[in-house]
């Protein structure tokens, strides 16, 4: 079993862009010397709290800083882009650092609809011509197209389909590529696309046998304790999310989860969630069911207890590879974490 990261560089405090990004390269560091394949760096727009809204450049920025560890997009949203830049863009980043450019795609925007079509005005790419868009971008990659994307035309560079439904899952077994469920905050799903992707799956020119990742979140500490008192960070920014809360730095940590719901500011009307379409009747009112849906593939607990949680999941569902999401206020705690993550699945390989 193969580990991975995911990271939305979320900001910690006021006008703290600059950390963010200081801290994305000390975890890819970090990653690359603990064993994690690859590192991928999310796309979100129009949004205070992560800083990951010029994807392409920050890969850059984390290729530049490490050797080894694969880098790549969690993932570019296809809709903000045309094919043919992206295939400039990441052909490039292939050419500087060869063998090791991931390139993930997704169809959702990454935001909202006022905010795609200020990023593509008219131009604007429908979610229905998303496998059209990927067929498109391979062919820059293979130069079959009439128009060469250079310095992209005839380089490799590996494509990952990520979706949170079952759609993705028929397409990447159609069309014979990598698959990433977005499974750390839309769970709902995970079951039903894991059977449908490794059912379904046709070898390719790409891909001779199915490969899955799934995203979960982690939180591991020395104690049980400290793990869950991590973990309310997570807790309180899945809450914002669903009620609607312009939040421009991650939450602190608070002492306990009963901190949290004892009085929290109640869902008025169901804001826009990326990929996820929240419901009125899924939310306004049942706000603590609703985070404990999004947050519920989580592992919490110390290295024994991580353990347990992650072969329960192997048990369960079928897959190559957990991708590791984790909002940990505190730095060192934060790489702490990954650090003792690692040393889990080495323990379970």
């Amino acid at each position: 079993m193969k580990y991975s990261i995911l990271n939305l560089v979320p900001i910690k405090k006021e006008n703290g862009e600059k950390d963010a990004y200081l801290e994305m390269i000390d975890l890819a560091q970090a990653a690359e010397k603990w064993g994690y394949v690859r590192y991928w760096i999310a796309e979100h727009h129009n949004t205070k709290l992560f800083a990951s809204s010029a994807t392409q450049l920050l890969i850059e920025k984390t290729l530049a800083n490490t050797k080894t560890i694969q880098v790549g997009s969690g993932g570019v949203m296809l809709p903000n882009h045309t094919p043919y830049i992206v295939a400039e863009q990441y052909g490039m980043l292939e050419k500087m650092y060869p063998g090791r450019v991931n390139l993930g795609l997704g169809r959702a925007p990454g935001t909202d609809a006022k905010t795609a079509m200020a990023i593509r005005k008219e131009n604007f790419s429908r979610q229905e011509d998303f496998e059209a868009d990927i067929e498109e971008l391979i062919s820059y990659f293979e130069d079959t197209n009439e128009v060469h994307a250079y310095p992209a035309a005839g380089v490799n560079v590996p494509i990952y389909i990520l979706g949170s439904s079952t759609f993705s899952a028929h397409l990447a077994a159609r069309l014979g590529l990598p698959y990433a469920f977005a499974s750390h905050f839309a769970p709902a799903q995970l079951v039903d696309a894991d059977q449908i992707y490794y059912q379904e799956f046709k070898p390719s020119r790409f891909l001779d046998k199915p490969y899955m990742i799934v995203g979960i979140n982690a939180y591991v500490a020395d104690t049980d304790k400290e793990a869950k008192y991590l973990a309310t960070t997570f807790t309180q920014t899945a809450l914002n999310i669903i009620t609607g809360q312009d939040m421009s730095t991650l939450p602190k940590p608070v002492k306990s989860e009963d901190e949290i719901w004892n009085n929290y500011l109640k869902a008025q009307y169901v804001p826009h969630f990326g990929p996820v379409a929240l419901k009125n009747e899924n939310i306004i009112g049942n706000e603590k069911d609703a985070v404990q849906r999004m947050t519920d593939l989580t592992v919490i607990g110390n290295k024994k207890e991580a353990k347990e949680q992650i072969e329960y999941l192997r048990s369960k569902i079928k897959f190559d590879e957990l991708m590791v999401n984790s909002y940990i206020y505190d730095e060192v705690a934060w790489l702490n974490s990954y650090r003792l993550f690692s040393e889990v699945v080495k323990e379970i390989n």
